[in-house]
């Protein structure tokens, strides 16, 4: 029986780890964690907090994910919204599902992500 989602991997381009970590790390705060030791010489970087957990790797020959992506709850999703939009983010508006606001952005490396409100809005 699988009882939780471990973590998600998403890939970015070789040497993209600086954008990552302006992007997941600052602007959607999570932690970034130092891989395990065994792991350091791939590249990329771990993001985690609590049952939050980002893992982003390198692929050399790196595409974005268009379709398939994570989708996050946040409790403060107004704000994000703005946060994101204020740098420069395009949001995406998507209708709501279950009484819930959501949108979506391309991370710095095009992956699709989606956010949640974590409050029902109506």
């Amino acid at each position: 029986m699988i009882t939780a989602l471990h973590h998600v991997q998403l890939a970015m381009p070789v040497a993209g780890e600086d954008q990552a970590r302006g992007f997941y790390g600052e602007l959607l705060d999570i932690p970034e964690r130092t891989k395990p030791a065994k792991l350091q010489g791939n590249g990329g970087c771990w993001f985690e907090r609590e049952n939050v957990r980002v893992h982003l790797g390198i692929e050399s020959d790196f595409r974005s994910a268009k379709k398939a992506h994570p989708a996050f709850q946040t409790s403060d999703f107004h704000d994000l919204m703005k946060k994101l939009k204020n740098v420069g983010y395009l949001i995406q508006s998507a209708d709501a599902i279950d009484h819930h606001a959501r949108f979506f952005v391309n991370d710095p490396f095009g992956n699709r992500i989606e956010f949640i409100n974590a409050e029902r809005e109506f």
